[in-house]
């Protein structure tokens, strides 16, 4: 699900309709995950929030911003909810969820 002010906003609602209709869904969010999204695939946040903080700080303390190096994400998490994978009769293979970072049940 790709993140728009309607879908954040209704995300519970999304969630509901594709259970009722049998649909896989997919999300950036860990969030939309744990309201009934199937799965969601995205940077770790609280880790890129810290690296934002410390550029934040560098160019407070006078660093010229274009001297700072562009950071990329290093760290992903994938989420997948069981419940709903139980509600539409997805299996999720066990390859899959031994990769899971967390699994909601």
């Amino acid at each position: 699900m790709h993140p728009t002010p309607v879908s954040v906003r209704h995300v519970r609602e999304i969630a509901e309709f594709a259970i009722k209709e049998r649909l896989p869904t997919f999300s950036w969010s860990e969030g939309n995950v744990r309201q009934g999204l199937l799965m969601g695939y995205a940077a770790d946040w609280t880790k890129v929030m810290t690296r934002a903080a410390a550029v934040t700080d560098k160019i407070l303390r006078g660093a010229k911003p274009a001297d700072i190096p562009v950071e990329q994400p290093t760290k992903f998490n994938l989420v997948i909810n069981l419940k709903t994978a139980c509600a539409i009769g997805i299996e999720i293979p066990s390859s899959i969820l031994g990769r899971a970072d967390e699994i909601i049940e």
